[in-house]
């Protein structure tokens, strides 16, 4: 009797196992299809996108009307971005196809730029239709390749999943038609050159000017960098455990990353610093702030003392706004009664005790320089009479912004409402031109509240 009550028992754990075991497989068999099926899509919808992007370059070397150019390019623009996030979605993370999403970003950035400007009082050039041109060659060669790949996944029925494990195991140098396909595209793309040289008004991605050219001051060494994050970290502890790395190799320009780990406390500081000169990029306080006890007033004035402090001058706060027990404080460069917006600095205050726990200068070092403002060709009331007769001046004043093409304009600022909505509005002081329309957060909910 009990030998017949263990057989079957053994019988419902044996049948129980393999149930268990059949509904796993079978999950995993779902999951991997779906990511098949994502893989594919991605696949094939990038090989359509990259033939949309040939045609339409080419459909453009013909045109001269700005009503029509100015629609093609912008067309251009948004099939390259859905291009790039195609690519993104592929299995690459382990293989290299950054010269093709550079590519690719460089057509973006052309005809966002050129689609955006007045066609009619500066139409393309010879050199702008010169880098088309080349754009559309490119773009058909990478159009062919592309096919290729796709002939053969499809003649053969290959799977993106085997390109995904082939890489994860470090295999990719095995024969695979889908790797050794895409491996193909990258070289002939590596082998564009530069087609931004045939025209200074383009200007990629990768040659943006992120270098902190403009820093002064000797390169530090890894024991100054370090005695600046204890300056800045104000701990007064003797049990601190530092790291220092050097970053940056190879690059025009190189930074410092310190952390200081306080024993006593349990808190750590992370900061990043230029080597040349020793400027903060950025640095945060890891620790917890659990209450309030002081205002936004009274946090702006520790963040211009921190400022002051650490030779940060000529700064004006444009923006606050608090999170739970922390103030978020954003300032900018006033020049002359000039808000200088690309020269902006952050600062992050804990309302506990007022102290600094997190500040980036990273956008401030990067364009911060001796400027030529000028004059503007439009007055006051002129670029007020602009703007949408629905809004509500309520202040007014300059500002240096950069505009959607990467130029550094002089405007008129004004802060308007409509209804319950806060705007800031940005006019041209030589166009008139409506810059930048931006809308400002209102204050959020307690939701609690609402429940």
């Amino acid at each position: 009797m009990i030998r017949n009550i263990v057989i079957a028992l053994l019988v419902v754990v044996v049948a129980g196992t393999a149930f268990w075991g059949y509904q796993e497989h079978k999950e995993k068999n779902a999951v991997l299809i779906n990511a098949e099926n994502t893989y594919q899509r991605a696949f094939h919808d990038l090989s359509y996108q990259v033939d949309l992007l040939h045609d339409k370059v080419g459909s453009t070397l013909a045109m001269n009307s700005r009503y029509s150019l100015s629609p093609a390019l912008t067309d251009v623009w948004r099939i390259t971005s859905e291009a790039q996030s195609d690519v993104g979605q592929l299995p690459l993370t382990l293989l290299p196809f950054n010269k093709t999403e550079e590519f690719l970003s460089k057509i973006a950035d052309f005809s966002y730029k050129t689609a955006v400007r007045d066609l009619e009082k500066e139409p393309l050039n010879d050199k702008e239709y010169a880098t088309l041109q080349s754009l559309y060659t490119q773009a058909g060669d990478i159009q062919g390749e592309l096919r290729k790949v796709q002939y053969l996944v499809l003649k053969n029925n290959l799977r993106w999943m085997d390109v995904e494990m082939a890489l994860a195991s470090g295999k990719e140098n095995s024969d695979n038609t889908i790797i050794d396909g895409l491996k193909t595209v990258e070289k002939k793309v590596s082998g564009y050159g530069e087609t931004n040289e045939m025209n200074p008004t383009f200007t990629s991605a990768q040659q943006r000017d992120e270098n902190f050219k403009n820093l002064q001051g000797e390169t530090i060494t890894k024991e100054e960098a370090i005695a600046t994050a204890k300056n800045y970290a104000h701990s007064k502890s003797k049990n601190l455990k530092v790291n220092v790395e050097e970053n940056g190799k190879g690059s025009d320009y190189g930074f410092y990353s310190v952390s200081i780990l306080d024993k006593d406390s349990d808190t750590e500081l992370n900061m990043d610093l230029t080597k040349k000169g020793g400027y903060p990029i950025w640095y945060i306080n890891n620790r917890d702030v659990n209450k309030t006890n002081i205002d936004l007033t009274q946090a702006n004035t520790k963040a211009e003392a921190f400022l002051k402090e650490h030779d940060f001058s000529s700064l004006e706060l444009f923006e606050s706004a608090q999170y739970d027990n922390i103030a978020l404080l954003n300032y900018v460069t006033a020049e002359n009664g000039v808000k200088i917006y690309p020269d902006s600095v952050k600062v992050k205050i804990a309302l506990d005790d007022g102290s600094v726990i997190g500040f980036s200068a990273d956008e401030y070092l990067k364009s911060h320089k001796t400027r030529e403002l000028g004059n503007p060709n439009i007055s006051e009331k002129e670029a007020k009479d602009k703007i949408n007769s629905n809004v509500k001046i309520m202040e007014e004043g300059k500002a240096l912004i950069t505009n959607d093409i990467g130029e550094e304009v002089l405007c008129y600022e004004f802060l308007g409402t409509i209804e319950n909505d806060t705007y800031r509005i940005f006019i041209n002081a030589d166009t008139g031109q409506e810059e930048k329309v931006e809308k400002l957060k209102n204050s959020e909910p307690v939701y609690e509240n609402l429940i």
